[in-house]
């Protein structure tokens, strides 16, 4: 159960219905908005009947949460979120699509890659800094070198940036940096480093795990959401099957899914959901068909010679190609596309 704080609410009345739950054997946990304080009922919720915490000045709502992901539940916001992140906005009437290199490998190439994308309307740079990858002798990414040219990128161009934070100790670092802190799907249960982000406020974007149910990945969700950070995207990035002709299975029947039961943005990466760049075009297409919120591609100028993922990651004219044709299925299903609002200094 859940208490929603009218924005008019004193002390005194948050003091009130704390007291309330605790008379009645119960713990709360509470979360502080910018717009309203938020009370989380925790135990046996059946102790208490949501009238007695109705009836109590202050109070805007009481909302019974039958999941057990409470805050990123669709009932307890009641609609969509949208994240603001410089004049973008993700989560509203418009899609959103994030691009940019698997691996920052040098400034040069990052730059000309962010160009490109924001020229063919891309809003958000991706390009990791800190890379996990399978094999320990494979490229590892550049670290805050990386980060820095990710800054500077963000300079010169305007587009903000997202990048992978690995460990609850590069957090500090990785937020200093980056407008949006990706946890990878690696990490998706790692809850040291998913209450860490929950404490930095910056947009969290959120990849499901390789083999996590839809629930998993909402309970981790909660994780950061619980710890005072409502500001989660969650990205779709395709899970472990048997089919061996593409990297992951895309499991865009979880971006509707989710969307009914969360008040969450969802998009998704057709990039690391196929492994393969020649199936990106037509799954990016079938993911603003089915509702994603957004995109997040894999761009390099000269694949072959990529340090990481360039078997799927797209040549900047395909890129081009991709922005055109998911423009069109945008507007089929009554949505536009986002492009960066920010300048350069």
């Amino acid at each position: 159960m859940i208490v929603v704080m009218g924005q008019g609410a004193s002390k005194e009345d948050m003091d009130r219905v704390i007291k309330t739950v605790k008379a009645a054997g119960l713990d709360v946990h509470v979360s502080h908005g910018i717009e309203h304080t938020i009370i989380g009922v925790v135990g046996d919720v059946r102790h208490l009947a949501p009238e007695e915490l109705r009836v109590l000045p202050g109070v805007q709502r009481v909302v019974r949460i039958m999941h057990p992901f409470k805050l990123a539940s669709r009932e307890f916001r009641g609609g969509p979120s949208v994240i603001s992140l410089d004049g973008i906005s993700i989560g509203g009437t418009e899609l959103v699509v994030i691009a940019g290199p698997c691996a920052v490998e040098g400034f040069e190439m990052l730059l000309e890659t962010a160009q490109a994308v924001k020229a063919a309307g891309a809003a958000v740079l991706r390009g990791g800094a800190f890379k996990p990858r399978t094999s320990p002798y494979s490229f590892q990414g550049l670290g805050k070198e990386g980060l820095e040219m990710l800054a500077e990128v963000r300079r010169r161009t305007g587009l903000p940036v997202v990048t992978e934070v690995l460990s609850p100790s590069d957090v500090e670092l990785v937020a200093s940096y980056a407008d949006i802190l990706q946890i990878g799907t690696r990490n998706m249960q790692n809850y040291s480093l998913l209450q860490e982000v929950g404490r930095a406020r910056k947009p969290v974007l959120l990849k499901r795990g390789l083999m996590s149910s839809v629930e998993e990945w909402l309970m981790a969700a909660e994780y950061i959401l619980s710890n005072g950070n409502d500001r989660v995207i969650l990205c779709e990035r395709g899970i472990r099957t048997f089919e061996t002709y593409t990297r992951n299975t895309l499991d865009l029947s979880a971006v509707p899914l989710v969307k009914g039961l969360s008040h969450l943005p969802v998009i998704v990466d057709p990039s690391h959901g196929t492994g393969r760049w020649d199936l990106v075009v037509p799954m990016a297409r079938a993911a603003v068909a089915a509702g994603a919120d957004g995109l997040m591609v894999e761009v390099h100028p000269r694949p072959e010679e990529a340090l990481s993922d360039g078997p799927q990651s797209l040549k900047l004219t395909i890129f081009e190609k991709l922005m055109r044709e998911i423009l069109q299925v945008a507007r089929a299903v009554g949505r536009s596309v986002t492009e960066v609002r920010a300048h350069a200094s």
